[in-house]
This record gives structure tokens, C-alpha cells and sequence, in this order.
């Protein structure tokens, strides 16, 4: 732009470069715009003026006051930012040790090779109980695993927290473990777990449903939420008082006792082919065919993705099935009475699970008495932000 243009041109030329409709529309009705006030138009719109300026002190007011605002609003995004980095400190943790013991896994996986492969001075081996030099390579690395991470059964009892270790299916020969009690032990490591797991995400559940409870007024997020907990447990008119009685804990050696006497403590067909733990039965395609079913049943058995799945339908099936009213009105009493929700208390409600009735509570009673599985009922899954995290395997 030439220096000999006269200054007011030189800014309606800067509106019509940058098609500043404000100034051409003023201009199109014939209305008279001074300097000052073309100016600030531009400046309102970010455009840089000319050397030469009128008014200087306004335009440098505005100047400040934009600088303030900017200030304000990067101040406030930063500390929005700090913010948000301190609340998604904790799910950071436990992302970054989810990686590192997928990656403490797959070593796991590496490290173990065929049998004839493996070298005579391996560490591994070593480790490895002679009696069980057979056992497949699923279930060595089980052991191992268990072994490293000092996961057992013993601490446990003594108050230690139970590691997040979750296996995605069953080691395939788990029944070649010689030893009956080493074998049960297994399966109860393998088990415990997904059971606490899910247990943990009912509880948080429930603690955020008498929280909205509590209130007067609720926003749009909680009714959404609530309405979606209402379709989770198969409720329908929205009845309150029927989701606090469906949303609760099923206690620990209730859970490995049933999971224990259907699959046969994890060696069944339908556990290993299927993740089928609790032998559900399902009449569509999705099922295993028992083996000496009647030609007039069409029943089948569940199976499922992984182990994980399995427990979730198995908790969505007590808390919601007709048949188990009773347990869950007794497990809502023993919290009214403020009592520990104990398997040996509820699990005389579970007549309804099995053809057999009370001969299979019984069955129930007799695994959870042998193998002190009540021990389990007040086990705490190891918190998310401590050292160790989960592992998947």
C-alpha cells in the first residue's frame, strides 16, 4: 500500500482486503464512519493498522484490555489443565503398570519354549516342581507367574490385598497338576480376582446410587445414569427400592464354591472350551451341547469370550433372575442388620441353581467348609494405585 494514500483510505482498503462486512456495509448505506471508529472495527477484528494511527489512546486501551483477557484465559486453561493432570494422576498409574505387566507377560510367553527346546541350565526350569514336569506350557507359566508376583493363598488369609492378576481363559491342563490341593489353589488364584473385580465396580455402583438418592434435584448425567443401572438390572417402572435390593456384592466362597462344582475345579470341557464356569444353560447358538443330553432337551451351555465374561453374566444372573428373590432379599436384610455378607449365611438360598435343590446347597456348604473359602469373604482386591497393578494374560 502506497505511503501517499491518505490514512482513512488506507483502512477502508484494509477492510475491503480482509472483507470486514461491517465497514463495507456502512459504507454500502451511505453512513458516515470517522477514523476512530474504522479503527477500532479493524482492530476488533484482529487486523493490524497502519504506521500511522489517530486516537492512539483508545486503541491503546483496547490493546491492553485484549492482552488482560488472553492473559485470564490462558491462566485459566492452564490451571485447568494442572487440574485435570492431578485427577488423571491415579488412572495414569494404573495404565502405565497395565502396560508394563502386559509386557512382564509376554516375556513370560518368550522366555518359555518347547520341552525339548528347553536348555538344562535354563532359571525357569529350575523352577518348575519336578512332579510337574508334564504340565503343559499354559499352566507352567501360570505357576511361575503366581510364583514371581508371590501370590498365594496363605497371605491372603493373613489380610494381605489379592493381586490384580486376570487370566483371559483357563490353563488347558490344569487337572495335570499331581497334587489335589496345589490344583485347587490354582484355580482359586485364577478365580478370586475377576470375582473381587466385579464386586468392586457393584460397590461403586452402589455407593453412587445412595448418593443421588440423597439429593433433591439430580442433573441430567445422574437420571441418565440411574436409568441406565434400571435397564442393567432388568427393572422395570423404575423401582428404587428393587434396584438397592438387585445392586449388591455376591459373597467371594459363594462364588469360587459354584464356579469350583461346574467346572469341575476348572477342568471341565465347557470351562476349557468355553470360559464356561458356572454352567449356565442358553437354548440358542452360543453354547456347548452337553455330551449325554437327552434327545428331548435343547439345552446348551453358555460360553463365553473369556473368564471374565463368564463371572459378569454369573453376577447378573443372581441379581436379576426370579429365581434367586429370596437370596437377595436375605443378603438386603443382613445389610439392614448391619451383619458381614458371609456365603455360609446366603448360600441356603441358592436351592434354585441346580435340579438337585437342596442337595446341591449342600454340595455348596461342603466346598466352602473343606476349603475354608470364607477366608475369602472379606478379601480385598490389591487398590489400583499401589506398586503392583493388573496383569492380563
Amino acid at each position: 500500500m502506497k505511503k501517499d494514500i491518505p490514512y482513512r483510505d488506507q483502512l477502508i482498503e484494509l477492510s475491503k482486503l480482509y472483507k470486514i462486512n461491517e465497514v463495507r456495509s456502512y459504507l454500502q448505506s451511505k453512513k458516515h464512519l470517522t477514523t476512530s471508529q474504522i479503527e477500532l472495527i479493524l482492530l476488533k477484528n484482529k487486523i493490524p493498522l497502519p504506521a500511522h494511527s489517530y486516537n492512539k489512546k483508545k486503541i491503546a486501551e483496547i490493546k491492553f484490555k485484549e492482552q488482560v483477557i488472553t492473559n485470564i484465559v490462558l491462566t485459566i486453561a492452564l490451571l485447568g489443565f494442572i487440574t485435570s493432570l492431578i485427577t488423571i494422576r491415579p488412572y495414569i498409574k494404573l495404565v502405565t503398570s497395565e502396560v508394563k505387566f502386559t509386557h512382564i507377560a509376554k516375556e513370560y510367553k518368550s522366555n518359555f519354549q518347547p520341552k525339548d527346546k528347553l536348555s538344562k541350565n535354563s532359571n525357569k526350569t529350575k523352577k518348575l516342581d519336578s512332579s510337574n514336569e508334564d504340565l503343559g506350557m499354559d499352566t507352567k507359566i501360570t505357576l511361575n507367574l503366581f510364583e514371581d508376583l508371590e501370590y498365594n493363598l496363605k497371605n491372603i488369609r493373613s489380610g494381605s490385598h489379592v493381586k490384580r492378576v486376570y487370566l483371559r481363559q483357563l490353563p488347558k491342563d490344569l487337572k495335570k497338576i499331581k497334587s489335589t490341593q496345589k490344583k485347587k489353589d490354582t484355580f482359586i488364584k485364577i478365580v478370586m480376582p475377576l470375582i473381587l473385580d466385579e464386586n468392586s465396580k457393584i460397590l461403586e455402583n452402589r455407593k453412587k446410587l445412595f448418593k443421588i438418592l440423597s439429593k433433591q434435584h439430580n442433573s441430567r448425567g445422574e437420571r441418565v445414569w440411574l436409568k441406565r443401572r434400571f435397564e442393567d438390572y432388568e427393572i422395570k417402572n423404575e423401582d428404587v427400592t428393587e434396584l438397592k435390593l438387585r445392586m449388591d456384592i455376591i459373597p467371594v466362597s459363594i462364588a469360587i464354591a459354584q464356579a469350583a462344582k461346574e467346572s469341575g475345579w476348572g477342568t471341565s470341557r465347557f470351562a476349557l472350551e468355553g470360559n464356561a464356569m458356572f454352567g449356565q444353560w442358553t437354548y440358542g447358538k452360543d453354547g456347548i451341547a452337553p455330551l449325554k443330553r437327552e434327545k428331548n432337551k435343547g439345552h446348551k451351555v453358555l460360553k463365553f469370550p473369556m473368564l471374565r465374561s463368564s463371572v459378569q453374566a454369573y453376577k447378573n444372573n443372581l441379581n436379576t433372575h426370579l429365581g434367586y428373590r429370596e437370596f437377595r432379599e436375605k443378603r438386603a436384610e443382613l445389610r439392614r442388620r448391619n451383619k458381614k455378607i458371609s456365603g455360609l449365611a446366603l448360600v441356603d438360598y441358592l436351592h434354585k441353581y441346580a435340579a438337585t435343590g437342596r442337595e446341591y446347597t449342600k454340595v455348596l456348604k461342603i466346598i466352602i467348609n473343606q476349603n475354608d473359602l470364607t477366608d475369602f469373604d472379606n478379601a480385598i482386591l490389591m487398590n489400583s494405585s499401589s506398586q503392583s497393578s493388573s496383569l492380563t494374560l
